[in-house]
């Protein structure tokens, strides 16, 4: 695995550590099952605080990145199918808040082509 943290780029480290990883889950540079260094052996490869990592780790988790198993480690999670499941249920929740706030079906989806249009300005 290679990670690369530029302390002096506007992102915040425990970000650019995110992104890589998952970047390299989804590309298959990380397979699935795969375990990654303990948050204290990352942390001092890349000279950051054990904090900064283990909240990587954390938000990679709650994207369904990675799976944490007690004493088996962080492993890289199986990406399609647990990233399809978070992000039908992001939607859901999304429509359904949409829905109490009164706002019209045309409007809930401008709002949506919206965020993903920032999200994906390359798209």
């Amino acid at each position: 695995m290679q990670l690369s943290v530029d302390p002096a780029a506007a992102t915040p480290p425990y970000e650019q550590i995110r992104a890589q990883i998952a970047e390299q889950a989804r590309s298959g540079a990380l397979p699935t099952g795969l375990r990654l260094p303990t948050v204290r052996a990352l942390a001092e490869e890349l000279g950051l605080a054990a904090g900064t990592v283990a909240r990587a780790y954390k938000e990679l988790e709650a994207d369904g990145v990675v799976e944490t198993h007690g004493r088996r480690g962080t492993l890289i999670a199986a990406a399609g199918d647990a990233a399809h499941r978070l992000a039908a249920e992001a939607a859901t929740e999304y429509a359904e808040r949409a829905n109490r706030l009164g706002l019209s079906h045309p409007d809930a989806l401008a709002a949506v082509v919206t965020a993903l249009g920032l999200a994906y300005p390359e798209a």
